[in-house]
């Protein structure tokens, strides 16, 4: 069983990431070793590596894997960086990024969801990945600034927090737009100010919170 996936993650790799013009082999050679099914129940194993979103309970789902390697590889992360995630979700954006940078700080607003998450990355060996449950659009002041902020749902406007909390020079990427259709934004924040790259069309369930869209 655990080949068969193995094999899997491998063909995703090809034929949802290489295909579509994923570059950054570090990100490849994470999205190939992280255990993608182990982050859904277990019915949907069989789905796990499918090109589109899966339920994970409370209303949320997990990305579909091609955005979650868009996302990651537009960080340009380089293994030394401290990365801020809202939006938890499962764990899997963060055990991803936990293979490609020196420490996760990751928030997420549902209990239960969060105390999920925690227990499977500790169990999975993930020990640079820290957990808090909480508004993710006022960031996690205590171990800022970060070098890079991953957004994994959908803003009306940019938090201002999370920019706040963003070192300079630094990127924070994330879904914005109306509560149906987004666009995928890069920020990067420098001495110059605060510049915009949008990176194509995207549907990812809605940021809730201060800076987000009302619960």
């Amino acid at each position: 069983m655990t080949n068969d996936y193995a094999q899997a993650r491998e063909r995703m790799v090809e034929e949802q990431l290489v295909s579509r013009g994923i570059k950054d082999a570090r990100v490849l050679r994470a999205m190939a070793k992280v255990p993608r099914h182990l982050f859904l129940e277990s019915e949907l194993w069989d789905h796990a590596y499918e090109d589109h979103p899966l339920p994970i309970g409370a209303n949320q789902t997990i990305s579909q894997p091609y955005i979650v390697a868009l996302m990651v590889e537009a960080l340009e992360l380089k293994g030394t960086e401290s990365v801020l995630e809202v939006g938890t979700g499962s764990g899997y954006a963060a055990a991803v990024l936990s293979e490609l940078c020196a420490e996760v700080f990751s928030v997420e607003v549902v209990e239960g969801l969060a105390l999920k998450a925690r227990i499977l990355l500790r169990s999975l060996g993930y020990k640079n990945v820290s957990l808090l449950v909480g508004d993710g659009t006022l960031g996690w002041e205590e171990h800022s600034p970060y070098d890079t902020v991953l957004i994994s749902a959908a803003a009306p406007c940019i938090p201002r927090p999370l920019v706040e909390q963003l070192k300079i020079p630094g990127y924070l990427i994330f879904p914005m737009g109306e509560r149906e259709l987004q666009t995928l934004v890069r920020i990067r924040k420098d001495r110059a100010g605060i510049r915009e790259e949008y990176l194509g069309d995207c549907h990812f369930v809605k940021l809730t919170g201060r800076y987000g869209w009302e619960a």
